[in-house]
């Protein structure tokens, strides 16, 4: 889930930055500091959107900066637990695939695909379904829920785990006969065909 965070924090602000304004400078080595940080609590932290900093700031014997409290907003995305969300495929491997979420991928292991033998040809790129003949490849977009989610300091880059093993999930056009089946018309409905992309 993607959202706006509000954080506070002190900055220093080194002597190279005294010619540029004080906003620029703090949001300059916000955005070195956080973006692209992983939080246990906010998850990943994307990017810095605003900042309000305090004019006054504090100077400490022997360092030439100045130290700034600062107010900031920061664009960021977490996982949640069984939260829907929408993927391209990345990446094939011996096991599953790697699907972009948001910021960073996700893993769709095999065994989540769907019930039926699947083979993954990892040359070409594709995942192959024995008996029902659907496949997945690098490029396909699909919907998943989200089934694990580790983002502590155990997993540095975060780890989450997807499934589509479940009805209404799965490659976009599994969905749409899906859709098609459920409707009973072999038609999907103005409205399925809304949900659906």
């Amino acid at each position: 889930m993607f959202s706006i965070s509000t954080l506070v924090d002190v900055v220093r602000i080194p002597p190279r930055l005294f010619g540029t304004t004080l906003k620029k400078a703090a949001r300059d080595i916000l955005k070195e500091k956080y973006e692209s940080m992983i939080n246990a609590e906010l998850g990943y932290i994307i990017m810095i959107l605003d900042a309000k900093v305090d004019e006054m700031g504090k100077m400490i014997a022997g360092d030439g900066g100045t130290f700034h409290k600062v107010q900031f907003e920061a664009l960021t995305f977490y996982p949640k637990l069984q939260e829907i969300v929408q993927g391209e495929i990345v990446d094939i491997t011996d096991f599953g695939a790697f699907v972009r979420i948001g910021p960073t991928d996700a893993l769709l292991h095999l065994s989540q695909v769907m019930d039926d033998y699947l083979k993954s040809d990892v040359k070409s790129g594709m995942i192959l379904a024995n008996q029902s003949g659907r496949t997945l490849k690098v490029g396909s977009t699909l919907r998943a829920r989200i089934t694990a989610v580790s983002l502590g300091k155990a997993a540095a880059m975060g780890k989450i785990g997807i499934t589509c093993r479940q009805p209404f999930l799965g490659a976009d056009e599994w969905i749409t006969e899906e859709i098609k089946k459920a409707d009973g018309s072999g038609e999907p409905t103005k409205e399925a065909k809304v949900e659906a992309s």
